[in-house]
């Protein structure tokens, strides 16, 4: 497992009764899940002091309940030298994903070693996490996402990290039509990441579903893909995919084009002071060349 322990601006504090207890700057969150099994709480009146808490309901979804008056309604993180902005979100979350750190720096790692202009794509691009890490190594970057408020809130993001004049499209529109477009245009990329949901609906309603689509859906990209591509990165938190099923999915499209190595691993984020990690999610990924 890839574990991110850097990422100064958050930390989980403490894990118990399918809540987890984290630190988001100054702003303490507890959110549910399914994960923390266990009933055993490690700082028991750290708990007391949350600023905001997502509660389920039995009937599905669940609402956030506020007890700090003061509490603002957004807020900055940063990242080594990014910022991100965070806000309540339904369905628990903030607008980011800390562990994806780890993916952040491979990428920029890549970028930087390139030697040359590097263009990515992002798809299902959500709040620009990896978009902000891209082009602050100085890549271009299409941002593609079917949620308008989602692809705002990313603009916010490249605001807030300085980066508002760098190469950047932002595009609202369903993943799997775009890139038809892009065939048809010609367009190509040396880097193609994407975080697919379990379920969604594009900018025209149109379903995905992770199972019956991933695996056209990287297939199709091996068609914008560059002549030396660089790096293909398939993230997922859908918990009933292995990421084996990631990594053959590379190999049957990306690998058998281009060649090159195929590596898969689960993210985590460690909590303080522990030896306890918490999985977060799966990904596969495609390099023409290893530089880890």
């Amino acid at each position: 497992m890839k574990v991110v322990k850097d990422f100064y601006d958050y930390e989980i504090l403490d894990m118990a009764n399918g809540q987890k207890l984290e630190r988001w700057n100054e702003i303490l969150l507890s959110r549910p899940d399914p994960q923390i099994i266990w009933t055993q709480k490690m700082r028991p009146t750290l708990w007391d002091s949350v600023d905001a808490k997502y509660y389920r309901s039995s009937t599905g979804g669940g609402e956030w309940h506020i007890y700090n008056k003061d509490m603002p309604t957004s807020w900055q993180v940063k990242w080594r030298d990014l910022t991100f902005n965070l806000k309540l979100m339904g369905f628990k979350h903030t607008g980011l994903f800390p562990e994806q750190a780890y993916n952040w720096d491979i990428l920029r790692k890549k970028i930087k070693n390139a030697g040359r202009e590097v263009k990515v794509l992002n798809l299902f691009a959500y709040t620009g996490g990896a978009s902000v890490a891209a082009l602050k190594e100085g890549a271009s970057v299409v941002h593609v996402d079917s949620s308008r408020g989602m692809v705002e809130w990313a603009k916010e993001n490249v605001r807030s990290s300085h980066l508002e004049d760098r190469p950047i499209r932002y595009i609202v529109d369903d993943v799997v039509k775009f890139v038809e477009r892009e065939i048809r245009r010609g367009n190509k990329y040396d880097i193609i990441i994407m975080d697919p949901p379990s379920f969604g609906r594009g900018s025209n309603k149109e379903i995905w579903n992770i199972e019956t689509d991933l695996f056209l859906l990287v297939k199709l990209c091996c068609e914008i893909l560059s002549k030396d591509p660089i790096m293909f990165l398939i993230n997922s938190y859908t918990t009933g995919l292995s990421m084996n099923v990631l990594a053959d999915i590379l190999k049957l499209t990306v690998k058998a084009k281009f060649g090159g190595e195929i590596s898969c691993d689960e993210v985590g984020l460690a909590m303080k002071d522990s030896e306890l990690i918490l999985p977060c999610g799966i990904f596969a990924r495609w390099e023409k060349e290893k530089n880890e």
